[in-house]
């Protein structure tokens, strides 16, 4: 059985080196790695000092800040950190990580990485194809639109926080489409409402 959103949950980091368990300081650099468990992912920390490279079962890693408490977070991953995130993703059929991946498509997309090529409409549904800005003549990504509501998409973005940043709290640079972004959305649906005529 394929699990609802409400039941899709990502374990919380612990603030702690997974190898020497010393507790990380505020503003400290230290290194996150995911694994992939179950249906979904689980995140460890590890400090500087005893980073040996990325541990056996690794799904990815990405080097990070704790963050500074009493402050609005801000989301501390590279670009090139949600891009092999959302490339890893690609061949993923549970539900939930297909909601994951069209968040990071939508968040992609906002931060001109990602961009909208056309829509292919099939028995399968609606699969958006996208292009990484960098690779111009590079291959494209084929991203299901599952139909998120909004409550949807800001669930799947605390979560992709959670993942990333190692807590559930409000991110400045997680937000997923603004008004902007919506007039993007509905300009791509009326393009391919007329390449359908």
């Amino acid at each position: 059985m394929v699990p609802t959103m409400d039941q899709w949950e990502v374990a919380k980091c612990g603030g702690v080196c997974a190898i020497t368990g010393r507790e990380l300081a505020e503003g400290e650099e230290h290194w996150a790695v995911l694994f992939e468990e179950g249906e979904s992912f689980r995140r460890e920390d590890y400090s500087l000092d005893a980073w040996d490279g990325p541990p056996s079962g690794a799904f990815c890693y990405f080097r990070t800040r704790v963050p500074i408490r009493e402050k609005k977070k801000r989301l501390l991953v590279d670009d090139d950190v949600l891009v092999n995130f959302f490339t890893r993703l690609a061949d993923e059929l549970e539900e939930s990580r297909i909601h994951f991946r069209f968040v990071l498509a939508l968040i992609l997309m906002r931060k001109r990485l990602l961009k909208y090529e056309e829509t292919d409409r099939g028995a399968a549904g609606e699969v958006w194809i996208m292009r990484l800005a960098r690779d111009k003549e590079g291959p494209t990504h084929r991203v299901v639109n599952p139909r998120l509501n909004d409550g949807q998409i800001e669930r799947v973005s605390r979560e992709l926080g959670a993942i990333l940043h190692g807590d559930m709290g409000d991110f400045d640079d997680l937000g997923v489409l603004d008004n902007a972004d919506d007039a993007a959305v509905e300009r791509m649906d009326a393009e391919d409402a007329d390449r359908d005529e």
